[in-house]
């Protein structure tokens, strides 16, 4: 009968302790020969075990960490992403998206996705209405996008979604299937880098509070609400992709947002449409007018300005053996 006991070659684990179970991890764990998993994972079980020691950690409290994680992963459908709720409403998904993409100050900033973007929009014409919503106040929106010298992006993907003026996307309606979506669209920009559409006036949302994310929420005391806006995502071949969205000025939940989606430079002020735009673009004059320029920046000048900022961050924190692999940080071995 063959020895059911696998010949592995690892650390021998002994005397375990409070002091010495977290180098007794990373022992274990360093024998990967990838160097990017082995320095998350020993950063990783650093700091929760760091975690556990300076809060005490009770058994009770550690299970009730479980079971919450457990309940999220529950909550989550073809349609609705707990997980990624979570990220958001703990500032994560902001801190990874502001450090995997950063920008230069000429450029458009980059914010969360949220839990509620989908892939099926539909393909449309520049100048089509993405809402079908009646009861929405109608908004026309002229945009274009440029790279960082100014020069006019043509044939960019767009893909853009938002509420309707209930405050729900589409697929929180119960009779949702993918067939017809509403509120949300893909465009292409023109030869001028010029994009616009049709569509409603976005107002302020409760995120989904009826899951364990929102029962969290309601603990610490905190609102449910984002303010009101528009999600844009851009694609184009040699440039960064870019999810971000506009937010409108003077909204109540512009400096509380419950996913810290916000940034000053995201905040626009509402127009007014002039006789000649409501003649060139067949709306009505007095209508709502949004107007941006969005500006994308290179995989060139994003993967040189992330290589400068982690070196930055890894100096201020002290760790200056670190190297730069495929993007990715590493420690320097050599």
């Amino acid at each position: 009968m063959p020895d059911p006991t696998p010949k592995v070659d690892v650390p021998i684990l002994k005397d375990l302790t409070i002091d010495n179970i977290t180098e007794n991890v990373h022992r274990i764990n360093s024998q990967t020969e990838d160097a990017r998993l082995k320095y998350i994972m020993e950063r990783l079980v650093t700091h929760l075990h760091d975690f556990a020691r300076e809060t005490r950690l009770s058994t009770s409290e550690w299970m009730a960490g479980i079971e919450f994680l457990t309940a999220v992963g529950k909550k989550c459908t073809d349609v609705r992403q707990e997980f990624i709720l979570l990220s958001d409403t703990l500032g994560l998904s902001l801190l990874v998206d502001s450090i995997d993409h950063p920008k230069p100050a000429s450029s458009t900033e980059g914010t969360v996705l949220g839990p509620y973007h989908t892939h099926d929009a539909h393909d449309q014409t520049i100048g089509s209405s993405i809402s079908g919503d009646p009861d929405g106040t109608p908004l026309l929106c002229l945009c274009t996008v440029k790279s960082t010298s100014g020069k006019p992006i043509a044939d960019a993907k767009i893909d853009i979604w938002e509420t309707d003026s209930k405050g729900s996307y589409d697929v929180q309606y119960e009779d949702y299937n993918g067939n017809k979506p509403d509120g949300r669209a893909v465009l292409r920009s023109d030869d001028n880098g010029v994009f616009w559409f049709k569509a409603v006036v976005p107002v302020p949302y409760r995120i989904p509070d009826d899951g364990p994310v929102g029962a969290l929420l309601d603990k610490l005391k905190r609102h449910p609400w984002r303010p009101s806006h528009m999600h844009f995502m851009f694609e184009k071949q040699g440039f960064d992709h870019l999810i971000t969205a506009l937010y409108l000025r003077g909204d109540p939940y512009e400096t509380s947002d419950v996913v810290f989606g916000v940034k000053e430079s995201l905040v626009v002020d509402l127009g007014t449409v002039t006789p000649e735009q409501a003649k060139k673009y067949g709306v009505k004059e007095g209508a709502k007018l949004l107007t941006y320029d969005f500006v994308l920046v290179s995989d060139e000048e994003t993967r040189r300005l992330r290589d400068e900022e982690a070196m930055k961050a890894m100096k201020k924190l002290g760790r200056e053996n670190m190297a730069i692999i495929g993007g990715l940080l590493v420690p320097d071995v050599d």
